[in-house]
């Protein structure tokens, strides 16, 4: 980063008063009554009533409109093990995301706690403050089990955006991107490079929307996962298929799609023209993709390429979803967000993509056009409807599955199919 822009970006975090987040009193807090109707005596009231009925919490705390973004520092960013405190800048600005898109309060947890079972135990123990909780920048192997553990011991959403949050996107854009070049997920052929918790949680979920497991090779650093390794964890194991294809040249030779979610300029000129005709790359290592648009396009003119930057069209950007997918969970007071969940925000996205673009998305990233095709196959981040498509399919999904506890909220729109 340049000396200006670093200096620029120091003097955002600290001007005119540190930090990116601040907490504001809903209430009027102007008289003598005000006050009593606050505190005490007026707050023993609801403490009684929560008390009698856990629910009632919803009704008369903020716990309803409150996720907790948590993170214990292990994987932040591309910066890696920089411990909880260091941290904090990246969970304070996910709360600006929450809050600018979905309207969504949070309390930013820097958990001083490397070891699994302690950070579980933290999580645990102060969990009834929130409606929500969202797992950030926790490194794998141990973000699986985290998660897994969390959202079966508590009955409110746990959320690991680095796995669901960016698999989601991924699943949504892959499947139009599929379509405008007349292929199958059932058929296509998948090299995913990058086996972390962004490439394991995606092809989970392409799995269950349909992918086939013999089409999908995932590559680690150390090459293709086969059968034949005996270095893979059990969550590699899942991905481990009986093949001959032993390095990443290998693994993506003939394939449909390559999905990247590793490191900058990997894959090579020689890889890309080694794949299967009209092929789709989603080069998503940020801020330097795995290929730049600039040279795999002019490699491949049949190509379908997307990116996690928003300076390339068709950015695979997190924010699409998890402010929308909160909202609502929290709307119909869910007990976890589900895979019946996940895949209805895929479905959601993909449909929002088709529609025309809006006005106010236009002028905001200063184009005259744009329609759903090679270079627009996932929403903007800035489109006002993304309220419209996701927050109600979340909504619906967890009715129908089993795991709301409120009906589908009155203000929105009617379900769409």
């Amino acid at each position: 980063m340049a000396k200006d822009r670093k200096q620029a970006a120091l003097d955002y975090h600290a001007l005119p008063r540190p930090g990116k987040i601040a907490i504001e009193v809903t209430k009027s807090c102007e008289t003598q009554e005000d006050l009593a109707l606050a505190y005490t005596p007026g707050v023993a009231e609801p403490v009684r009533a929560i008390a009698a009925n856990p629910a009632d919490a919803y009704l008369y705390t903020s716990k309803g409109n409150l996720v907790g973004v948590i993170t214990d520092g292990t994987a932040v960013l591309g910066l890696g093990n920089v411990g909880a405190l260091a941290g904090k800048p990246v969970m304070e600005g996910k709360g600006v995301l929450f809050k600018r898109f979905a309207n969504i309060d949070v309390f930013d947890i820097e958990v001083n706690a490397t070891d699994p079972e302690k950070f579980i135990e933290t999580v645990i123990a102060i969990a009834p403050t929130f409606g929500g909780i969202n797992l950030e920048d926790v490194a794998a192997p141990h973000c699986f089990d985290i998660e897994r553990r969390l959202s079966e011991q508590l009955d409110i959403p746990v959320f690991h955006d680095d796995q669901h949050g960016t698999a989601i996107i991924i699943a949504a854009g892959l499947l139009n991107a599929l379509e405008l070049q007349g292929k199958t997920l059932a058929d296509a052929r998948i090299a995913c490079v990058g086996a972390g918790a962004a490439g394991i949680a995606s092809m989970r979920l392409l799995l269950a929307l349909g992918a086939t497991p013999g089409n999908i090779l995932l590559v680690d650093r150390k090459g293709a996962i086969h059968s034949k390794r005996t270095d893979l964890n059990k969550y590699k194991a899942e991905f481990a298929v009986d093949t001959d294809r032993v390095t990443m040249a290998d693994a993506i030779r003939d394939a449909d799609v390559f999905i990247g979610v590793s490191g900058p300029d990997i894959m090579s000129v020689d890889m890309l023209h080694s794949m299967a005709a009209k092929p789709i790359v989603f080069a998503l290592s940020n801020p330097d993709p795995e290929i730049r648009p600039e040279v795999a396009l002019k490699e491949r003119s049949d190509l379908i390429m997307a990116t996690g930057r928003s300076d390339y069209p068709n950015q695979v950007n997190n924010v699409l979803g998890f402010p929308f997918i909160f909202r609502g969970a929290l709307d119909v007071h869910a007990r976890t967000i589900n895979q019946a969940m996940q895949i209805a925000a895929v479905h959601g996205l993909r449909k929002l993509a088709r529609e025309p673009v809006h006005p106010d998305v236009l002028k905001a990233y200063k184009v005259d056009h744009l329609e759903f095709g090679p270079d627009y196959i996932i929403p903007k981040p800035l489109d006002p409807r993304l309220m419209d498509f996701v927050p109600p399919a979340i909504a619906k999904a967890a009715v129908d599955s089993g795991v709301a506890r409120a009906p589908y909220p009155a203000h929105y729109p009617k379900p769409r199919d």
